[in-house]
């Protein structure tokens, strides 16, 4: 039975990294996207042990905790960060919004292999639902495949959605011994342990310039912790399927801001993916 707390954590988390996207691409004229990535990683590391500290639950993470924060650390924070700020700079905001959210290619078959999760012919409905939706947004018909870093773009987007979906599967198998809330902080900075270096060795003269700070103050500040927390919690709760198919709302979300605030086209693609995303996320959670 889902709980409608859990689908309020999903909707918090979809609408927060729906819109993540675009204000990525807006800020990209003036910051480089791995320090990028970093200042997104490092400053939600400050908010939310700020947050364990005004609360008095900052603490080092116990022996249970590990594999999670590592999974969530390196996997998610770390390389998907890294593939998608780097993808973004090759790739449409709205359709890296799309791919970069696409964990139902890899986290319902992984849920059935590796934790034994029993899909429903509904929601085995939903992700097909969902998957002719991910094709008409980003269907291959619809890229420009001469365009110098397309393909490069897209592989990695699909790499990191892989990466996504392990540590999903990470903290469903070894659950940590407190909220994923406590454990935040160390989550970001080893996610900055893994972007600093690349940094530092692909973008030695990049930075952030005094234009991007609003943008970097937004992702920073409220998108990656309040979003991040958000979507690993309901990554947590929810079966595979039904929080693969929700995840799929981001995209859509961040296809409407893209066209609305960049100017990206708006076409019969949309119009269908948009709608076959949302009929499968209506029919994920009633399945």
């Amino acid at each position: 039975m889902l709980r409608l707390a859990d689908l309020r954590l999903l909707l918090i988390a979809v609408t927060l990294f729906g819109g993540a996207w675009p204000i990525t691409k807006a800020a990209l004229p003036y910051a480089t996207p791995l320090w990028f990535a970093v200042s997104r990683t490092l400053l939600g590391a400050l908010i939310a042990a700020g947050v364990l500290v005004i609360t008095g639950r900052l603490a080092w993470p116990a022996r249970q905790d590990w594999p999670a924060l590592l999974g969530v650390g390196l996997l998610q924070l770390g390389g998907f960060f890294a593939l998608t700020h780097l993808a973004v700079a090759l790739v449409p905001a709205g359709r890296t919004a799309v791919l970069a959210n696409v964990t139902i290619y890899w986290l319902v078959p992984m849920s059935v292999l590796l934790l034994r999760e029993r899909v429903s012919a509904m929601r085995w409905l939903a992700a097909a639902l969902g998957l002719g939706g991910v094709a008409a947004l980003a269907g291959p018909w619809a890229v420009d495949w001469s365009e110098p870093g397309a393909l490069l773009g897209h592989a990695m987007l699909l790499l990191a959605a892989l990466l996504w979906s392990c540590a999903i599967i990470i903290t469903r198998r070894f659950p940590p011994s407190r909220t994923m809330l406590d454990v935040l902080p160390w989550c970001f900075l080893l996610g900055g342990v893994v972007l600093v270096p690349m940094a530092l060795l692909l973008e030695p003269n990049g930075g952030i310039g005094r234009d991007a700070w609003p943008h970097m103050l937004v992702i920073g500040c409220i998108v990656a912790p309040l979003g991040t927390w958000a979507v690993i919690e309901a990554g947590r709760r929810l079966p595979g399927a039904v929080s693969s198919v929700g995840f799929l709302l981001a995209p859509a979300i961040g296809l409407v801001v893209s066209t609305l605030w960049l100017g990206e086209p708006l076409g019969w693609d949309v119009l269908v993916g948009g709608a076959l995303i949302v009929a499968s996320v209506l029919v994920a959670t009633r399945g």
